[in-house]
């Protein structure tokens, strides 16, 4: 009987729709106290105010949770119109930035737009999903065999590659490499065309690190970043990473305890702010955070597979594919089982340009749960209103 009660709770198709929108809000809830958290020191020293950098994480998130709402609604003939253009609008935004392009950390992927710095990366990656969902659909309704669909999207998701790296942004780059691949399996590419695929990709990403002093750095620091000659300099973040994660114990040190931010951990509330979640939360908030990430994909990937629409599910699964890479970048980068390449953990790190673009992709999935019959049916006889 408990078996049958538990596969329901997943099976169910409105309770997907409710793991959504719930992991979705409570991953973005644990985000603005962890931002403010992590960020209460940096935002003194710099802005003047422990409030400044989590006001604007909240800002971000009033402007993201009507846009979801918006876009939840939209007609799918509406997503295939906008889906048309995207890649030209991706290209066009990614293109802008080595015009008017900001470097921050080294990097050149941002725009200044008055007081606020904007990633159109981000948006970007959005978009090339929303492109190659319809084009895939496209070729899906009429037939086309697997090596016309590699033809078809991988060419202007390498320009977009090719951009991002012109700003030296390799985690970025990794990103849109991660999505395309994804997109490409659940397409139905036979094993060993994508094996070679992902085998070119993992080259190029070797070549690209091994070319760089600083990637290369980055890298060998993953063996011993406490190692004498490597502690003060490429391996102090991942060194205080784990001492603020080893730090934690089971319950963590205390919410707003952490050490680790009094400087010692640069971007302590944007690349890092898995470590000061297990510092402050312990092992229960880190294992809790990855608990809700997870959920949130199971609840995309199930709505995806759910779906008779071949647009709906190729978006979907490079919504869900996107969330994914970002969270294993992110997070091994705290683990330090992955070298720092400055990614963002999903809904929970600062970044307007990243919460925005996220709030769209799962604005997005939450219109597929809504055109679902049997969803929608459940979803009518709620009392929510607002969920509806």
């Amino acid at each position: 009987m408990k078996t049958t009660r538990s596969s329901k709770i997943f099976t169910k198709p409105v309770n997907l729709y409710y793991m959504l929108i719930g992991s979705t809000l409570s991953l973005s809830i644990l985000g603005v106290v962890m931002v403010f958290s992590a960020s209460s020191i940096y935002s003194l020293e710099n802005k003047g105010s422990t409030y400044a950098v989590v006001l604007r994480q909240i800002i971000f998130l009033i402007i993201s949770i009507p846009l979801a709402w918006v876009m939840s609604r939209l007609t799918l003939a509406r997503w295939k119109l906008i889906a048309r253009f995207g890649a030209i609008f991706a290209i066009a935004l990614l293109a802008s930035v080595q015009i008017f392009g900001k470097s921050i950390s080294g990097n050149n992927n941002w725009i200044s737009i008055g007081v606020i710095d904007v990633q159109p990366s981000e948006v970007a990656k959005f978009l090339m999903i929303l492109w190659a969902g319809f084009m895939l659909a496209q070729r899906e309704h009429h037939g086309v065999i697997e090596s016309n669909v590699i033809g078809l999207i991988a060419p202007l998701f390498v320009l977009c590659i090719l951009l991002v790296l012109m700003g030296r942004d390799l985690g970025t780059a990794s990103v849109f490499a991660f999505i395309l691949a994804g997109l490409l399996w659940v397409s139905g590419v036979r094993l060993g065309i994508f094996t070679g695929i992902l085998s070119i990709g993992f080259a190029g990403i070797a070549i690209l690190i091994y070319t760089s002093p600083y990637r290369l750095d980055r890298l060998s620091v993953l063996i011993n970043p406490f190692a004498d000659d490597q502690y003060k300099s490429t391996g102090w973040q991942p060194a205080h990473s784990l001492l603020g994660l080893a730090s934690g114990g089971f319950f963590g040190v205390g919410l707003g305890a952490s050490r680790q931010k009094w400087g010692n951990l640069p971007a302590a509330h944007t690349d890092f702010i898995f470590s000061i979640i297990g510092e402050e939360l312990g092992l229960f908030g880190t294992i809790s955070t990855l608990a809700l990430l997870s959920i949130l994909l199971f609840s995309i990937f199930r709505i995806a597979l759910r779906s008779h629409e071949p647009m709906v599910r190729f978006v979907c699964s490079g919504i869900g594919c996107w969330i994914a890479i970002q969270t294993i970048l992110n997070v091994g980068s705290a683990l330090s089982v992955l070298p720092v390449v400055g990614v963002t953990l999903p809904l929970v790190s600062y970044g307007g340009s990243a919460l925005i673009a996220t709030y769209m992709g799962i604005g997005f999935v939450i219109g597929a749960a809504r055109r679902d019959p049997k969803i929608f049916e459940e979803l009518k006889k709620s009392d929510l209103k607002w969920l509806r």
